[in-house]
């Protein structure tokens, strides 16, 4: 791998030993995936995945300390994956004991050597870091070192920034160095499409149920998807974006999409249209049969398949405001026709505690209090990390909460159903 004589430096240990560890790391992450050189991280802030303070992953706190106790501090403000923990999240004695005591008990701690680190600010703790009320919006064609596999694949596809999928910790390192290994989706030719989607539905297909059977069937590589704009039109306006974050978050989590382009919609789709797909590139059809035999094939992993739902999560990754605003008008509709005051299952919005802020300014947020839906920043993939929680019968509408816990996929409308005139 070709490094810059200030690179080499870092290397060599001119910047103290710590730093050399730092760039040492960064190279041999570069050189397993055929890197060919470094390239400089142009965004303004960063964004870490590692967010949780769990009491197992003392290296992490050991890691952290030697970088503070040699200065070598994040050249860039970082926002962070949401919280772990909410008290007003439902949750019984041995559950909260098990939370702050054997789980997060380092969580206080831990946010302590982020602030020295160059956490961006209290509220900087969300994984769609992206939206307008947190600020983290990289611009096209800057270079990230971002982690978080739904941000990852937003700042991509969306935005036209450049960022691999990387581990946790990979993230802080490439923003300490201000450099990071240059392969992969950082490359052109790295960025175009090895597979064709057309989606052939007769109806505007569920976000996060069409990210699934994408991501299932793609697995990793780059999908350039026809058919949507009939769909989200041809501008990316906060309908859309608002789409996409839930459509790429379960392309993410469902296989390991980084990158996708939706055609006649995103920046580089836009722009280069069919340049972008690869010769041969394979084709996947997707029509109702299709989607209907994803979910159909939903793994049901509850002790019980017929237990009655304890408790709905929607916001995986966290709601936009125009969201909450959404689902504050279905839920009160939904209630509404059946005579119901409350829900009839504990349920928790999530979102980033800047638009939490927003949300509560307007008239919705006490609307939605009255239907007993309880609005949170915490992270529920965090929550359902719990033994005691993963026990639970948990229902939710993310593809990426269905996919690394226990709880159990329904669509959007179906859910609300569920949570505001019952049955199964």
């Amino acid at each position: 791998m070709f490094l810059t004589d200030e690179q080499q430096a870092i290397l060599n240990g001119e910047k103290g030993e710590t730093m050399a560890k730092v760039m040492k790391t960064l190279v041999m992450y570069g050189e397993a995936f055929g890197a060919d050189k470094m390239v400089p991280v142009t965004s303004q802030y960063n964004h870490l995945v590692t967010s949780f303070g769990l009491k197992m992953i003392s290296p992490v706190y050991e890691l952290m300390n030697q970088l503070i106790e040699a200065g070598a501090i994040s050249q860039q403000k970082f926002s962070m994956d949401p919280r772990p923990l909410d008290k007003n999240v439902p949750a019984n004695f041995l559950q909260n004991f098990i939370f702050n005591n054997f789980m997060y008990s380092k969580q206080d701690f831990y946010e302590g050597q982020l602030k020295q680190l160059g956490l961006l600010n209290e509220d900087a703790f969300t994984c769609a870091c992206y939206l307008d009320q947190v600020g983290n919006k990289p611009q096209k064609g800057e270079v990230l070192s971002w982690a978080e596999s739904s941000a990852v694949v937003y700042a991509n596809s969306v935005l036209g920034a450049r960022c691999n999928r990387n581990s946790g910790i990979m993230d802080i390192m490439g923003s300490i160095a201000g450099c990071v290994p240059h392969f992969g989706l950082l490359t052109d030719e790295g960025r175009k499409a090895t597979w064709i989607v057309k989606v052939e539905t007769t109806k505007k297909p569920e976000a996060q149920l069409l990210g699934s059977a994408i991501g299932m069937k793609v697995m990793e590589d780059v999908p350039y998807i026809y058919g949507m704009d009939k769909w989200l039109g041809t501008e990316l306006d906060d309908a859309a974006c608002t789409y996409l974050k839930d459509f790429g978050a379960a392309t993410a989590s469902n296989g390991a999409v980084g990158l996708y382009h939706m055609d006649k919609l995103t920046p580089e789709a836009a722009e280069q249209a069919e340049a972008l797909i690869c010769k041969g590139a394979q084709v996947y059809v997707i029509d109702d049969a299709e989607l209907q035999r994803v979910q159909d094939n939903y793994p049901v992993i509850w002790k019980n398949p017929d237990a009655k739902p304890k408790l709905c999560f929607v916001g995986c990754p966290h709601m936009s405001l125009q969201q909450l605003k959404d689902w504050t008008d279905r839920v009160e509709q939904g209630l509404a026709e059946t005579g119901n005051k409350k829900v009839l299952i504990p349920t928790v919005f999530t979102t980033a505690p800047g638009v939490k802020k927003e949300f509560e300014k307007t008239d919705y947020a006490q609307r939605l209090k009255k239907t007993g839906v309880i609005l949170s920043d915490i992270c529920p993939l965090m929550y359902m990390n719990n033994p005691l929680c993963g026990k639970m019968p948990v229902i939710t509408c993310s593809n990426k909460l269905r996919t690394y816990t226990t709880a159990r996929f329904y669509t959007e409308d179906e859910i609300l159903v569920k949570i505001t005139k019952g049955g199964k």
